[in-house]
């Protein structure tokens, strides 16, 4: 993803404190960074929450540097004729932090109980940074129930006060903001699924971080990184095509799908394929549903399979595997099909395993599924909800989402596919693992058949060449971004998986455009 560092990098508290040492070491004034990142702050407020709106702000101020970029915030809002009022929620302040709070009383901002603050129309909550490390507890904890339960927008400074910087989690109560301005870097609890209660629409504040501090504390083989959803795709979408190209030279996928139970799946997998652009489409499925698929994808190659008595495919027996450029198994396969995703894992062609074909290797069905998977020469490519994924590594799951995630490509190889509000990617690089976060969903993705069409547009990606792990963050990237447009036409309740996958073609020409 060609962008610079310092929008796609996540760190965690540790990494972006020795950053920010060592911007100080280097010269710039702690005062005079406070200074450019509450503007910038000041800037975005005005941008959000204009005047004529919300003409009566609170600042809830901790003792703290983000207390101080609270105090700097109020200052220019006071100057812009906003009434603000200040409630200083803790003890004892850090030396730069009371100059400020001087200045604010002489210039005559009112300092107020907590009380006072419940008829502002916004809250600019500055209390804790990244640097929290004990639970909020008591008096405070009752306040920030408090400050929770007034339903007043509240605009978080950095992270919300309260949520661990690093895991994402509440440390004894939070602050449940409307949007969160995340200064300087990404922090790492701000992209994990148990933030998003509480940090609502998330941003981040550039305070041009030096690309070289940077690089000099994470090194040149950082594994935490955010995907830009735009520069994603205009970087990889549409795949480029010479004049002279045929369907041959566009990629051959299979897709080896369905079970009379599960039929849909094989047409919503076919569908999210189609939409990839891939040369040649066959699908092979149990031999009872052959006229239904072709009725439904006719440009398609539809192969009736054995099928077993449950109605699941029973072999592949016939099938020259080795034609294709990509297989993609298991969406609607069902379990008495698992024979059938043994046959595409001993391919060795580039392989994507979805649903049932991950079911049909997690160690309670093959407890030597790690040792075959790793003989594999080719890509392959899990895409696992947190069920699936539980199944097949339950030795990992007491860890945090990413860590686990991290942990199961070092143990399996494969470029993994982490399903859920904040789906993650994470694949060996240079035989060193790398996360790539997908910062942006929505529910209306929460729907059964969502995830076949994904399985579906990553095995037509692999097919045309793209590596395994650009295949999934691009495929993540362009299914979500398509749901999101078309709940914004629709609403979330619009957003069916067949009509998802009908609007991926037309979102990417907006893309493109």
């Amino acid at each position: 993803m060609n962008s610079p560092i310092s929008t796609q990098v996540i760190v965690t508290a540790a990494q972006m404190q020795a950053i920010e040492n060592l911007i100080f070491q280097s010269g710039m004034p702690v005062a005079a960074l406070m200074e450019k990142v509450a503007l910038k702050i000041t800037q975005r407020i005005a941008q959000l929450y204009p005047t004529h709106r919300f003409p009566k702000v609170g600042m809830l101020v901790g003792s703290g540097h983000n207390g101080g970029d609270a105090l700097v915030v109020a200052r220019e809002l006071h100057h812009q004729g906003r009434q603000v009022k200040i409630c200083s929620m803790m003890p004892k302040a850090k030396p730069l932090t009371r100059v400020h709070t001087c200045h604010a009383k002489a210039i005559g901002i009112p300092f107020v109980s907590l009380t006072e603050l419940q008829d502002c129309d916004l809250l600019i909550d500055g209390i804790f940074g990244f640097g929290l490390e004990r639970d909020v507890a008591g008096d405070l904890a009752n306040s920030f129930n408090l400050i929770n339960s007034w339903q007043i927008p509240i605009l978080a400074i950095d992270l919300p006060s309260g949520l661990n910087c690093d895991r994402g989690d509440v440390m004894g109560t939070a602050i449940r903001a409307t949007h969160t301005l995340c200064l300087g870097l990404w922090k790492r609890g701000l992209l994990i699924e148990q933030a998003l209660p509480y940090i609502g629409i998330l941003e981040r504040v550039d305070f041009d971080t030096p690309e070289q501090f940077i690089i000099e504390v994470l090194g040149d083989r950082h594994p935490l990184w955010r995907v830009d959803p735009q520069t994603c795709l205009r970087q990889y979408l549409p795949i480029p095509r010479p004049i002279s190209v045929h369907k041959y030279n566009l990629g051959h996928l299979l897709l080896v799908v369905g079970s009379q139970r599960y039929a849909g799946a094989a047409i919503l997998a076919a569908l999210g394929a189609k939409a990839s652009g891939v040369g040649m489409l066959s699908i092979a499925v149990p031999s009872s549903l052959k006229l239904l698929v072709l009725a439904q994808v006719p440009d398609a190659l539809v192969i009736g399979c054995p099928e077993t008595d449950s109605g699941a495919i029973d072999s592949l027996a016939g099938l020259d595997l080795q034609k294709y450029q990509a297989i993609v198994c298991g969406c609607g396969l069902s379990l008495d099909a698992n024979s059938v995703v043994k046959q595409t894992i001993d391919s060795d062609i580039p392989l994507v395993l979805d649903a049932d074909g991950l079911n049909a290797i997690s160690p309670v069905a093959d407890p030597n599924f790690i040792r075959k998977l790793q003989s594999r020469t080719n890509p392959l490519i899990f895409t696992p909800h947190g069920g699936e994924f539980s199944r097949l590594f339950p030795d990992l799951m007491t860890s945090d989402r990413l860590d686990a995630l991290i942990s199961a490509v070092e143990l399996c190889h494969a470029t993994i596919l982490l399903k859920g509000a904040r789906t993650m990617i994470s694949f060996l690089q240079d035989e060193k693992p790398r996360l790539w976060v997908n910062p942006e969903s929505t529910p209306a993705l929460a729907r059964g058949g969502s995830g076949d069409v994904l399985a579906g547009m990553i095995g037509g990606l692999l097919a045309q060449g793209l590596s395994s792990s650009d295949s999934a963050i691009v495929a993540a990237v362009w299914h979500s971004q398509a749901a999101i447009s078309l709940a914004n036409q629709r609403s979330i309740m619009g957003v069916d998986p067949i009509s998802l996958a009908h609007h991926l073609l037309p979102f990417l020409i907006t893309v493109a455009s």
